[in-house]
């Protein structure tokens, strides 16, 4: 091994993969050997699979490859903890012995020519080096029109992210360690290492499609994904409620003192409709306010209890390293297909 050559992992967390996982592996694999062979990264170097309770064969094929293949290894989680947990899991085993992280997807949208480029960016002394797109051309109107609208809406609360940037970066072991310092249950990567600070760049390139298989963040994902990173970063939702308060409590105001002077000249009238219209009015604001207010609660709740983000069935990682006690070898050899 190298020793003066810096030891990469790439980890890749894996839903249901395994109609793209063997040529995911195959494309990997073929990049790190042209890297070792240019001397950039350790002979070491490894590619980690973090299977996040896959229900089809991932884990089997991630199992099978890593007695074939020496960079591949793998992590498998006791359940399904959805992909930014399944990649933490990843990246904070592998800070153990890495000198640098890579993280990507394992469908293949993400150009995977341009490692190269995060590699010599590393040893020009970058320690954050982002993947971005340099277009959006591959998404559907619907898509491009909602990421820019929510990259702006996120710029617009003063939360700082990378455009174009979803999870396609490098990370020095240094960024790494100060990554483990934030201890918050709700997870959003990509507003958390921007605030880590540490010297960064930028490495453009054009995302494909998907090789294989269906997409893992639907519609339905995706909004929840964004909430999320909303309601983790920022308190402008809370906010912009209390100034709806006062602003309404403003016009009610201005309401009351018409009504009476309306009624001190004897002009006054029943009006049914526009009660009702303002009961209805009120109400849903009310509703709407509860329910912001409620969805930070529920993230206090969260953060409080203090539960484990994720729980490791079996450490392919630890056994590559040869790290594993006799007795952790034994059960690992029982359960590694399984």
């Amino acid at each position: 091994m190298n020793q003066s050559q810096p030891l990469l992992t790439i980890v890749v967390p894996c839903y249901n993969e395994e109609e793209v996982l063997k040529e995911t592996i195959s494309q990997l694999t073929f990049i790190l050997d042209g890297l070792r062979k240019e001397e950039l990264i350790s002979d070491a170097s490894k590619i980690l699979f973090v299977d996040d309770g896959s229900r089809d064969r991932t884990w089997s094929l991630i199992a099978m490859e890593s007695t074939n293949n020496d960079y591949v290894t793998g992590l498998k989680l006791a359940r399904n903890v959805g992909h930014q947990k399944a990649l933490l899991a990843g990246l904070e085993k592998a800070k153990s012995k890495s000198d640098c992280v890579i993280s990507i997807d394992a469908d293949l949208q993400d150009d995977i020519s341009v490692i190269r480029e995060f590699i010599l960016k590393y040893h020009e002394g970058y320690e954050i080096v982002y993947g971005v797109r340099n277009s959006r051309d591959t998404d559907t109107f619907f898509k491009r029109a909602t990421a820019l609208g929510f990259y702006r809406f996120m710029n617009r609360l003063d939360i700082n992210l990378v455009y174009n940037h979803a999870d396609y970066r490098l990370m020095s072991k240094r960024v790494l360690e100060e990554l483990g310092h934030y201890h918050e249950a709700n997870i959003f990567l990509r507003g958390i290492v921007p605030l880590i600070g540490f010297k960064s760049t930028k490495v453009m390139y054009d995302r494909k499609e998907r090789f294989a298989g269906e997409t893992k963040y639907p519609l339905k994902k995706m909004l929840s994904f964004a909430w999320n990173g909303v309601t983790s970063f920022s308190v402008t939702p809370i906010r912009f409620i209390t100034f709806l308060g006062f602003f309404l409590f403003f016009l009610s105001g201005i309401a009351g003192a018409y009504a009476l002077i309306q009624k001190s000249f004897g002009d006054t009238s029943n009006g049914w409709t526009s009660l009702i219209l303002s009961i209805w009015f009120l109400g849903g604001i009310q509703l709407v306010g509860i329910g912001i207010i409620g969805e930070y609660i529920g993230k206090v709740f969260m953060e409080v209890k203090k539960r484990p983000k994720y729980a490791i069935d079996i450490d392919l990682y630890t056994e590559s390293l040869g790290q594993l006690q006799p007795l952790e070898k034994e059960l690992l050899a029982e359960k590694k297909f399984i």
